[in-house]
């Protein structure tokens, strides 16, 4: 199994950043909060951004610290508990990652939270009709 994050798999592109937060649902696990939107699966099937708000976390160090526990814990549950529902529902995905807290939190703790979330993320999926990508993407693509 490949745990690589490729560049690909970030979220980089200013109208998908803004369709994600206009359009796409939330859900929180305290110290985190996901905001994500179900797309018509593409060549990438999981884009994602975190977020370190400056205003909570003032230190530079920290915020690099908290970016990096953020993306490990993605990067190893992502296969188990993201890809492969939604490979099944065939659906893609937009998810921001931003983080709440004031003070920076253990990893433990986030790992917990990112697996939650990614569970719910990954029901959602499951519960959305699969025959409405197409047609979301017809309305998108006139």
């Amino acid at each position: 199994m490949d745990y690589k994050l490729n560049k690909d798999e970030k979220l980089c592109s200013r109208t998908a950043v803004n369709r994600l937060f206009d359009e796409g649902k939330s859900l929180m696990a305290f110290p985190l909060r996901a905001a994500f939107r179900l797309r018509p699966r593409g060549d990438n099937p999981v884009q994602f951004l975190i977020s370190i708000p400056k205003k909570r976390i003032r230190k530079a160090v920290n915020r690099v610290t908290l970016r990096r526990r953020v993306r490990e814990s993605y990067r190893l549950n992502r296969h188990v508990l993201l890809q492969a529902p939604l490979e099944q529902a065939g659906w893609g995905v937009d998810i921001a990652f931003v983080y709440l807290d004031n003070s920076p939190a253990p990893y433990s703790v986030i790992d917990e939270k990112m697996a939650s979330l990614l569970q719910r993320i990954a029901q959602a999926a499951a519960d959305q009709p699969t025959s409405q990508p197409a047609e979301q993407h017809e309305q998108n693509n006139p």
